[in-house]
């Protein structure tokens, strides 16, 4: 009986921490600078000890980077250059993000959606159905890139040489340098159509 009520309270402290793990990437990815990472790599640390499932901290937190992109877009496209022009505290500050923003969706186009923020996106006027499917694949590549290579960093540092360990850094490794290269290939295929057109 003890037993049935401890499994039955431990998946209910599970299901709030992931709840919060949720909510904390959500409102990184929205536009709150830094909170989604620490966030996203203090869980994939408690996975690599064993106090978090890490395929559902990886699941909830790319489901989260998705929401919270399109909420950060909605808010761009809506208020987004107001918001970064409306003079007050940081106003010079806000002004250069807005501007490199803009000059890098000139230079990247939809890639740029890999460096920077979502409100950027809808300022810019990325089509949404365009800015859906990137910002998952930015989502994905990061959550995936970040959590492997911090779960098998967090593991091996902890003295556990294993096979997965050891792989799960090199697949987070891999999926990092990966998306690096093609988005490479896929700039300098934009930048020489546009020196053709």
């Amino acid at each position: 009986m003890h037993s049935l009520a401890a499994a039955g309270s431990s998946a209910s402290d599970g299901f709030w921490t992931y709840l919060v793990i949720f909510a904390l990437v959500m409102l990184g990815w929205a536009g709150i600078p830094g909170i989604g990472a620490t966030v996203l790599g203090a869980a994939t640390v408690a996975a690599s000890q064993g106090r978090l499932d890490l395929v559902t901290v990886l699941v909830v937190a790319i489901i989260a980077v998705e929401v919270g992109g399109m909420a950060g877009y909605s808010v761009g496209i809506r208020w987004g250059r107001a918001l970064l022009s409306r003079p007050g505290p940081l106003l010079e500050r806000r002004q250069r993000v807005l501007s490199a923003g803009e000059a890098m969706y000139v230079k990247w186009g939809r890639l740029a959606v890999f460096f920077t923020p979502c409100l950027i996106s809808g300022i810019a006027k990325m089509k949404y159905s365009q800015f859906v499917v990137w910002n998952f694949l930015a989502g994905a590549v990061y959550v995936i890139s970040v959590g492997f290579s911090v779960y098998g960093a967090g593991k091996i540092a902890t003295g556990h040489h294993d096979p997965v360990s050891v792989s799960s850094l090199i697949v987070g490794v891999a999926v990092g340098v990966a998306a690096f290269l093609l988005g490479r290939r896929y700039y300098r295929r934009r930048k020489a159509r546009r020196a053709f057109s």
